[in-house]
């Protein structure tokens, strides 16, 4: 293939969540032509997943400057800055609208699940020509069919959220824990327990396991539901000692809401409405899929029961369809090499994570990038704004611009209380002030960043200023 040709081959995103779809409007500001492969049958189906869920940024933080560029000469009318967005108002307000755009209307590509990236006729053992011979995406559509593309390079913006962790030990699946799942008696992350799941939760038994945004997120749901429906019951189970670090900053928070939304939560506990399991590890399921879960507290083995588990333990990247790509990923939280030690949730919360774009990102495959919350891998702390700050740098790397992937457009102020889980990257920078490097207004590189950095986040921490190796946890 030509030069000419190669360059003139299209630049593959894969998912079109929040981040996907800004990388697909950064390459149209660059003059390169985008394909979106989404799996889901909408733009931003994980992302409507969870579109129950408020965020605690304001949309002033959520819109990334190369899509705004694209949105506005359609008449499209900006959200109030200062209005608190749910993840539904997220697509129907900005997502939807930017997938709609001239420009990147034709290049989306909805139930079109990447099952393999490769090269065009080499594996990962071939060397010679690599870098010069375009990608092979092979997708597949909810018939079975399959189709392979043709790409220049690959942005993997896939995210997590269809792979959760699994609940047992040790990072493994309990016993039982497959089947549980393919019952329905362990549920999807995030369920919406108030609206379209409601006859799933009112006036049952509930296991909510994991500590993070998600399992607060449900637990209050639930406890809603509880004071309609008495019989409703609620349980938490909780690999960690003492559940307080889930609280946030309560009255001291920079958000009056973030913060109401963790002494709700230490309230609910304290008065009893909640059912805390403490030090304790699921380790197997009931083999009719349902009713009983086992678990180990200080030790000893008791018996949990339910009528559904709601799994809330974070997740992992789906690295599987990757496997002809030469990745060089960490080994503990497999983010990219470089990243990894950066983003480690043992020592570092999203606040201490350095602003990073192409280089830090890179593989040993030209042109192969994966952004947003999987290039955080196993780590929780993703923030929707790095993910912006990520695409422009790749875009500009693709581009062939060195000097703008180079520049840092965003730098992320120190804070220990930023961090979600929910797999999906839909939050902002917060913590104190920080400066922002903006070229001129106008310029074509003009970053992911609007203003200098505030107190915006989503969810309540799961890491700490210097990470969470002090937690006691029963791990």
């Amino acid at each position: 293939m030509t030069d000419y040709a190669f360059e003139q081959l299209p630049v593959a995103v894969i998912g079109s969540g929040p981040v996907g779809l800004a990388a697909a409007a950064q390459l149209v500001r660059r003059g390169v032509r985008p394909l979106v492969l989404e799996a889901g049958t909408t733009v931003a189906a994980a992302v409507a997943e969870w579109g129950h869920i408020g965020l605690f940024s304001p949309w002033k933080y959520n819109i990334d400057v190369a899509a705004r560029s694209l949105l506005a000469p359609t008449g499209w009318q900006e959200p109030d800055g200062e209005h608190l967005p749910t993840g539904d108002e997220l697509i129907r307000d900005y997502l939807i609208p930017l997938a709609e755009t001239d420009e990147l209307r034709d290049a989306i590509l909805t139930d079109t699940r990447v099952v393999a990236v490769s090269r065009v006729g080499m594996d990962r053992t071939g060397t010679a020509q690599r870098e010069s011979t375009p990608f092979l995406v092979r997708a597949q559509n909810s018939d079975g069919t399959t189709t392979d593309f043709q790409v220049r390079a690959v942005i993997d913006a896939s995210g997590t959220w269809e792979s959760p962790n699994p609940l047992g030990q040790s990072g493994l699946a309990a016993p039982g824990e497959v089947e549980a799942r393919r019952s329905g008696f362990v549920t999807s992350p995030l369920p919406d327990v108030t609206g379209r799941d409601r006859e799933h939760f009112a006036g049952r038994r509930t296991l909510v396991v994991g500590g993070g945004h998600s399992a607060a997120n449900t637990l209050l749901a639930l406890a809603e539901l509880r004071a309609e429906v008495p019989g409703t019951r609620i349980g938490w189970v909780l690999r960690r000692a003492d559940p307080a670090s889930v609280y946030g900053g309560e009255d001291q928070d920079g958000l009056p809401a973030r913060g109401a939304l963790g002494a709700r939560l230490r309230r609910l506990v304290e008065d009893g409405a909640i059912d805390v399991h403490a030090s304790t590890t699921i380790t197997g399921f009931a083999a009719d899929g349902g009713g009983t879960v086992a678990a180990e507290t200080g030790g000893e083995s008791v018996t949990l029961h339910a009528d559904r588990v709601v799994p809330a333990a974070g997740f992992r990247p789906d690295l599987g369809f990757l496997r002809e790509i030469r990745l060089d990923l960490d080994p503990v939280v497999e983010a990219p090499q470089q990243l990894g030690p950066l983003i480690d949730p043992e020592y570092h919360s999203c606040g201490t994570v350095p602003p990073h774009g192409a280089r830090v990102l890179g593989h040993p495959e030209p042109n192969f990038y994966i952004v947003g919350m999987k290039s955080y891998g196993r780590a929780p702390t993703f923030l929707m704004y790095t993910g912006y700050e990520q695409v422009r740098s790749v875009v500009a790397a693709i581009a062939g611009d060195l000097e703008a992937a180079d520049r840092v457009e965003l730098v992320l102020p120190e804070t220990g209380v930023c961090s979600t889980d929910i797999g999906s990257s839909c939050d902002a920078p917060t913590g104190k002030p920080g400066s922002v490097d903006l070229p001129a207004a106008g310029a074509p590189d003009a970053g992911g960043c609007c203003g200098p950095a505030e107190p915006v986040v989503i969810g309540i921490p799961t890491g700490t200023e210097h990470g969470r190796s002090g937690e006691s946890r029963n791990d």
